[in-house]
């Protein structure tokens, strides 16, 4: 496990957010600025450097975990996914503050008794996201537009676990954003993503978007990256500082 910190010239901090990181490329983008003015020290567990997360949340404060090609469903070839499902397990009974990304969603999805399979089609690019009423109303999603342009790159999907309450949805995929109790929140689509972090997307999945050729553009996604990216930023900062604010 790493340890990183902002340039805040304290030497202790108060709370600390552990960062499950799956791939060199999907890396926490805009949510570490946010953590670092929320006054949050943050480690990291990269699990593709072989680290292996803790199974159970004590001595942090808050949980991310971020995206990554491989499936739920895929702990006989990624042997740590079963120990991050006991890690959401144990950061959902204790209230923490969680905030899961694509792959992290869907992890969050099966660590709360849902299913999560493949989806008819794939969302790669740029699509619009609807708020439901409760998004409309949720806490860290009301200052957003009711529709706007987000980041997709998945396959797969989730059933909501019970309990929870669905924020908003995208034509192909309903399940785009649920949260569960107070402050644990599952977003489907990229939120966090800067357009280098686009460009590396796209240089690391040559073979699926060659899998995809005449469905999904990779030039219409740089172009619409440059039209979108700008908002996405900013909508993104408003939703991770109100999840991680006290």
């Amino acid at each position: 496990m790493s340890w990183a910190r902002g340039e805040t010239g304290v030497s202790e901090i108060a709370k600390k957010v552990l960062i499950i990181q799956h791939v060199g490329c999907e890396g926490p983008g805009t949510i570490l600025p946010v953590l670092i003015n929320s006054g949050y020290g943050v480690e990291y567990t990269r699990l593709y450097l072989g680290e292996l997360p803790p199974e159970d949340i004590t001595g942090f404060d808050g949980l991310v975990i971020l995206g990554g090609p491989m499936g739920v469903s895929d702990a006989d070839k990624y042997p740590y996914i079963n120990s991050e499902l006991k890690l959401i397990d144990s950061a959902l009974k204790a209230g923490s503050p969680i905030l899961g990304i694509c792959l992290g969603a869907q992890l969050m999805a099966h660590a709360a008794g849902a299913r999560v399979y493949h989806g008819e089609t794939k969302e790669i690019g740029w699509y619009d996201l609807t708020l439901t009423g409760e998004g409309v109303l949720d806490k860290s999603f009301s200052a957003l537009p009711k529709t706007q342009s987000v980041f997709q790159w998945h396959g797969e999907t989730f059933d909501l676990p019970s309990g929870s309450t669905l924020l908003a949805s995208s034509k192909l995929f309903p399940n785009q954003a649920f949260r569960i109790g107070e402050n644990a929140y599952a977003l489907q689509f990229h939120f966090e993503v800067t357009e280098e972090m686009i460009k590396g997307f796209l240089e690391a999945n040559p073979g699926e978007l060659s899998e995809l050729r005449g469905v999904i553009n990779p030039k219409k996604i740089v172009v619409d990256t440059r039209l979108h990216i700008n908002s996405l930023i900013e909508h993104g900062r408003k939703v991770f500082t109100r999840i991680f604010s006290d």
